[in-house]
């Protein structure tokens, strides 16, 4: 991997990581379209590191209120009512879905799940889940013309049955074209939250599960000879800075704009790589890893 190629990838993981397009997805088309050689699920999951970083620094307060709430919900079974202390035990509860999938679906996720045709499939239909999703959520939030506007739910009213859900819809973006923020959110609208309540807890339910799975590669990486480690670190870092200014951006965003850009913008795009493949214009492996 050259210099270039890992500021290209870098930006691109940063843009698309908290936004509901699908970072795998991109990383895995920008290889495609640029005749370069696919960065492989071990660099998508460090670069990972590089985002959940700037997740971890955006959400500071929250983050340290709520470690702190659960460490003292270790001791003092009282503490386990306070909120961010559940709120702890939930991002618990929510991991275990992709941390048992991701690794028993390990071989599938880094080979037949990254075929072009899968990828833009589930493009078109998640998209199409979203817009959904987010048609409902904004009929509940402004009400018919002769009802009030419905209640959506908010954090606190966030249970583990709720929780484990959340944590499928974040498991399902182990293929790529689902994407872990438009899954976890639409997931979110159709059980009943506000938009600001389901991003919330879908970055905070990443924590764990990205971490988890950068380290889980980085040492498999530190074991291997063909992981080009200047480029790799220096597209992480980009990937850190630019995913901090696409968070801030996105959390105003999803308050007052609909989803539906990036509904279209994933349909279109997963149409256009299912046209190209079927006319033999893109092979579905293109940008097979090296080896």
């Amino acid at each position: 991997m050259s210099w270039f190629e890992s500021l290209i990838l870098g930006l691109v993981q940063g843009l698309t990581e908290f936004l509901p397009v699908s970072s795998s997805a991109h990383l895995r088309l920008t290889a495609a379209f640029s005749g370069w050689h696919d960065p492989g699920a071990a660099f998508t999951a460090i670069t990972q590191i590089g985002t959940e970083t700037a997740v971890l620094i955006y959400f500071r307060n929250d983050i340290g209120r709520i470690l702190s709430a659960w460490t003292r919900s270790l001791r003092d079974k009282a503490m386990r009512k306070d909120p961010d202390a559940r709120m702890g035990w939930l991002v618990i509860v929510g991991s275990i879905p992709i941390g048992v999938l991701g690794v028993t679906l390990k071989d599938q996720i880094e080979g037949p799940f990254r075929d072009l045709r899968i990828t833009a499939t589930m493009l078109v239909v998640v998209g199409l889940i979203i817009g959904i999703a987010d048609r409902m959520a904004a009929r509940d939030e402004s009400g018919g013309r002769h009802r009030a506007a419905k209640q959506r739910k908010e954090l606190h009213d966030l249970g583990v049955k709720d929780g484990l859900i959340f944590g499928l819809c974040q498991a399902a973006a182990l293929i790529p074209g689902v994407s872990r923020s438009g899954a976890t959110i639409s997931g979110g609208l159709f059980m009943g939250y506000r938009r600001e309540a389901a991003a919330r807890y879908s970055f905070l339910l990443a924590i764990p599960a990205v971490l988890a799975s950068g380290l889980f590669e980085l040492k498999d990486a530190m074991e291997s000879d063909h992981v080009a480690w200047g480029p790799t670190i220096f597209a992480t870092i980009i990937a850190f800075g630019v995913g901090y200014a696409v968070i801030a951006w996105f959390m105003k965003f999803i308050s007052t704009k609909s989803f539906m850009p990036f509904v279209w913008y994933r349909v279109v795009l997963g149409i256009v790589i299912i046209a190209l493949v079927s006319l033999g214009i893109l092979s579905p492996d293109a940008g097979e890893p090296a080896h």
